[in-house]
């Protein structure tokens, strides 16, 4: 790597880009280093800025490019939990998956099964940053290609509906057609926070009916965010898990940047907690998905996003951790 040209003279933590002051430095996903290589990742930062499959307030395709500008105000180490993830894996920025053919969900998810199932060959661990939540389907394509997994699914909606409006590939139904496919194993897939009005009152019968676990906020709200983390682990089991986060989970005054936003939802205390007693479990691949730059006064909810991206760094680096 050549030499910088502005080097420190007096605080030699500076050479390292992460301990800069965060208004400075390039803004990387946490300030890690960017590589269209494969060769030096453990876990590669994806941004999947595609938003093609909203049915309400589209602009999601701006959150990776928010979220990477927010992650810069993180530093190295969990304040919470002591763990240092940029020293238990090589950490690396891949860029974009962006979508060629962006007009049809069908190839624009084709597309990003290819991307991923580069990815996943080389043995690299995906943290991805959408997008609208139907990247998770062709994201699980190639993390669950050679098996199901599990999932721990934090958000305000089960998104696991049918046809919508002539497509079954929307962002309110990857899950049903990751179970359809054989992705996921629903006895081992938890949905955390679930909420909000509907014009159909079974629009998420697919959840219960194929054994998911849906932890309704209501659930939540009266036995308290330690249960939610218990009925995690019970469900979860000791198998190979996917964690799905879409922002709308939060409380809209947390995340009011989101395309489909639902009263009631956790507080960032609340959802930071639950990720955190997630520890132990053997993630493979995580997404965070639905920020809308356009609806986020004062980049609250592209910050609360990469706070929590943060998070999922963290369990996918101590899982792959003790994996190895």
């Amino acid at each position: 790597m050549p030499d910088a040209l502005k080097r420190p003279t007096q605080y030699a933590d500076f050479a390292d880009p992460q301990a800069l002051p965060r208004y400075a430095g390039i803004s990387t996903f946490f300030r890690t280093p960017h590589t269209e290589t494969l060769e030096d990742a453990d876990i590669g930062v994806i941004g999947v800025p595609f938003d093609g499959g909203v049915t309400n307030r589209s602009g999601a395709r701006h959150g990776p490019r928010a979220v990477r500008e927010q992650s810069s105000l993180l530093r190295r180490y969990n304040g919470a939990t002591g763990f240092r993830p940029f020293e238990a894996a090589r950490v690396r920025d891949l860029g974009d998956c962006w979508i060629e053919r962006p007009y049809a969900l069908e190839t624009a998810q084709a597309e990003i099964v290819s991307f991923y199932q580069m990815i996943v060959a080389a043995g690299v661990v995906p943290l991805s940053v959408g997008g609208d939540h139907s990247i998770s389907l062709p994201i699980l394509r190639a993390v669950a290609e050679r098996r199901p997994v599990g999932m721990i699914h934090i958000d305000a909606h089960c998104d696991t509906g049918g046809d919508y409006m002539g497509s079954k590939l929307h962002h309110g139904a990857p899950f049903s057609r990751s179970v359809d496919e054989g992705l996921l194993d629903p006895a081992r897939v938890i949905q955390i926070g679930i909420r909000g009005t509907t014009n159909d009152p079974d629009l998420w019968s697919f959840s219960r009916q194929s054994g998911m676990r849906v932890l309704p906020m209501d659930e939540v709200q009266d036995k308290g965010w330690q249960y939610a983390v218990e009925e995690a682990h019970r469900v979860a089991g000791n198998g190979p898990l996917y964690l799905s986060f879409d922002i709308d989970g939060l409380d809209p005054s947390q995340a009011p940047g989101t395309g489909t936003p639902e009263a009631g939802g956790l507080t960032m205390r609340e959802a930071l907690r639950i990720l955190r007693g997630l520890r132990g479990l053997d993630f493979v691949g995580a997404d965070l998905v639905e920020v809308a730059p356009s609806f986020d006064p004062g980049t609250l909810t592209a910050f609360n996003g990469a706070s929590v991206l943060f998070e999922l760094l963290c369990l996918l680096a101590e899982a792959r951790a003790k994996r190895a």
